[in-house]
């Protein structure tokens, strides 16, 4: 039997939620779909998914407020960070992790993934 690899994704932006999951649900991904902050972390303890696409400007919180507690309670995960807004963006390099602009360059995440 063949893993599918599960991706959760954080972001209020129900369209680009159903974008991405309709995209990457026909490449075989199981994908897990989080409108708040709250929701998210839910689904990452309940589901421990081997992805994590995971906005900043949620309406309970800000998801990048969790990238500490994220890479200490499960390290092995993939973290992505993905805005339309460039700023305050923390440093890749200080938490092994990917940041996406918002759009996604579709073949650039067919690459990454």
């Amino acid at each position: 039997m063949n893993y599918k690899k599960k991706i959760l994704v954080i972001d209020d932006e129900v369209d680009f939620c159903f974008l991405l999951k309709t995209y990457l649900s026909k490449k075989n991904y199981d994908i897990l779909l989080a409108n708040t902050l709250n929701q998210g972390m839910q689904l990452l303890e309940s589901e421990i998914p081997d992805v994590v696409f995971l906005d900043n400007n949620l309406p309970d919180g800000l998801g990048w407020d969790q990238i500490e507690f994220i890479r200490a309670a499960y390290p092995r995960i993939e973290l992505n960070l993905i805005s339309a807004y460039q700023y305050a963006m923390p440093s890749p390099d200080s938490y092994h992790l990917k940041i996406w602009e918002k759009p996604l360059d579709l073949r650039r995440l067919d690459q990454y993934l």
